[in-house]
């Protein structure tokens, strides 16, 4: 039992993180929008590097494992290209006046209030994504942190750093829609609490079932619904609110953090 209790509370440190990167927040000018770009670029990087370099190839290697090099190889891309399809399909069934992702042009001072709801959405819709990708990263943590706490604690501390910029991706949005800084440190707080609530229903629930073939596919489908919404919504609202070269090196900066934190535990 105590095994257990360190493994979920060592899942809460990493998910919680996102807490860290929503506190960015506090410290925005809510007319500043080369910040806005520059960050909503960066988020891009973060989700974009995230997905290609690290989630994407565990999936593979776990479907790999299991299924063979050419069988692994191929449900690989087949999830994670059907991950694109779902979050694509949802955002189809979305009224184009209602899209988050369809945003106008406009000043941050003279934003009217369906522009704010717009803006406001899409950092819940990022919120969701994350808490999606989070969810599998949480039992990923949890089991491993049973298996092998020595193991696991560096991993850890490799997804909390990689959950503050997370935490950043949600609040910047939601911070400069509503105005309201307590609105984007919760929303941000919460997507990162679906890591713990991973373990929980990893250790009740998915743990009888659960095995590398559906880890792998769930892992590369999640890289694909990050993907699509990196491309779809935060790099097009990036370069709506600032010049193009500000979302560009926003984008670089993320995929900058993300690579550097994990080479730091290589």
């Amino acid at each position: 039992m105590n095994d257990v209790l360190f493994a979920f509370l060592l899942t809460l440190f990493a998910g919680l993180s996102t807490g860290i990167g929503s506190c960015v927040a506090f410290f925005a000018k809510k007319t500043n929008k080369k910040f806005l770009s520059i960050s909503l670029g960066f988020s891009a990087g973060v989700m974009i590097y995230v997905s290609m370099i690290e989630i994407f190839f565990k999936a593979q290697d776990s479907l790999i494992g299991e299924l063979g090099t050419r069988l692994g190889s191929w449900i690989t891309v087949i999830s994670f290209f059907g991950g694109m399809l779902v979050i694509a399909l949802i955002d189809k069934l979305i009224p184009s006046e209602e899209n988050p992702h369809e945003l106008k042009n406009m000043s941050m001072q003279d934003m009217d209030i369906e522009n704010r709801q717009k803006l406001q959405r899409m950092g819940v819709f990022t919120a969701i994504a994350i808490a999606i990708h989070n969810f599998p990263e949480g039992l990923a943590t949890f089991v491993s942190a049973l298996q092998d706490p020595s193991i696991a604690i560096p991993i850890v501390v490799a997804i909390a750093i990689h959950n503050i910029p997370e935490g950043i991706a949600v609040s910047v949005p939601i911070y400069y829609a509503t105005g309201s800084k307590k609105k984007a440190f919760i929303h941000s707080f919460l997507s990162g609490l679906t890591e713990p609530i991973g373990a929980l229903v990893g250790w009740l629930i998915l743990m009888p079932f659960m095995n590398d073939v559906v880890f792998g596919i769930i892992f590369a489908g999640v890289a694909g619904i990050m993907v699509f919404i990196s491309f779809d919504e935060l790099l097009p609202a990036a370069k709506e609110y600032g010049e193009h070269h500000l979302s560009l090196y926003g984008l670089i900066a993320g995929m900058v953090l993300m690579a550097i934190s994990l080479l730091l535990f290589i």
